[in-house]
């Protein structure tokens, strides 16, 4: 059997071919466009962490296996089905691999049977309004600390547009636009999210137009760049995004910019918006995940 050369070398690019061309779902019918477009994004985390690990598409066991799933463990609020998603990426991938002549072992198999889809969904966390309101202020509070500033206009981005912890990571100071009648974030598309334009909120302006002097000044490939220069880590942004939550008296099992996400969303359906508006908002073409916040709305606050 003639085996492709790149799964050695460069995996991302047979990986794609494969879902496009032969890989299928558990109904045996292939893949849609949206979550070839998903797998490919896992497959590229998977990947990253592999080569993190001096361990290859080929060699990985059950320990670079463990340390992986630890890792998305570990990003993921309780409850969610992350880990058993990419847990059924692997094992797909393994099976391929496998009929390849790749591999010869499929360590993601065992996992798969001690994992279950969760019975209910998890109550998605947010800040209560009146915790939403202290935020917001929290991130106009004035300072001539380059760092303090960098975060709160993190913050206040976060909480006023919706993104991700992954789109603002990537974005580029272009993409913020504070000096004009309509102040906007562009979100490009990313994985299986659209892109989207999404007007800024008065209270994010001052800090936003702050740091954006600042960006002005010294000029980088990052809205938030990393000490180093390169795109920001997700532990620097739950970091940041735990600290100020911690400094307004709030606490709640998961503290990371996800929460902020949900409140922005919660906060337009608080506000009349349709579920379809929200999910446009967020990038999202299911409204599912802004159905369950609807949820949330005349339920006891949960955080």
């Amino acid at each position: 059997m003639n085996v492709d050369p790149r799964w050695f070398t460069e995996p991302a690019t047979p990986f794609s071919e494969w879902q496009r061309t032969d890989a299928v779902g558990g109904d045996r019918r292939p893949f849609a466009q949206r979550s070839i477009i998903q797998h490919e994004a896992m497959f590229e985390r998977f990947h990253r962490h592999l080569v993190a690990h001096r361990a290859t598409v080929a060699t990985f066991g059950e320990a670079d296996l463990e340390s992986f799933f630890n890792d998305i463990g570990n990003r993921c609020a309780a409850g969610t089905t992350t880990r058993l998603r990419y847990a059924k990426l692997v094992d797909r991938l393994c099976r391929h691999l496998i009929e390849l002549g790749v591999r010869t072992s499929n360590p993601a198999a065992a996992y798969l049977r001690r994992e279950a889809w969760p019975e209910d969904e998890p109550v998605p966390l947010f800040l209560d309004p009146a915790s939403d309101i202290r935020l917001q202020a929290h991130v106009q509070e004035p300072t001539a600390d380059t760092q303090a500033l960098r975060d709160m206009a993190i913050v206040a981005l976060l909480l006023g547009a919706g993104v991700t912890a992954a789109e603002i990571r990537v974005a580029h100071p272009s993409h913020l636009v504070v000096d004009d009648i309509r102040p906007h974030v562009w979100v490009p598309a990313r994985g299986a999210r659209a892109e989207r334009k999404v007007t800024l909120p008065g209270f994010t302006l001052p800090v936003l137009a702050a740091w954006g002097e600042h960006c002005d000044a010294e000029p980088a490939d990052h809205l938030f760049p990393s000490s180093r220069g390169g795109a920001m880590s997700d532990w620097t942004l739950i970091e940041v995004v735990r600290v100020a939550l911690t400094e307004i008296g709030f606490e709640a099992p998961d503290m990371s910019p996800r929460v902020l996400r949900n409140t922005f969303a919660r906060r337009l359906l608080l506000d009349g918006r349709s579920n379809h508006d929200v999910s446009v908002l967020l990038g999202l073409s299911s409204q599912r995940t802004v159905v369950r916040l609807r949820g949330t709305i005349n339920a006891p606050f949960i955080g």
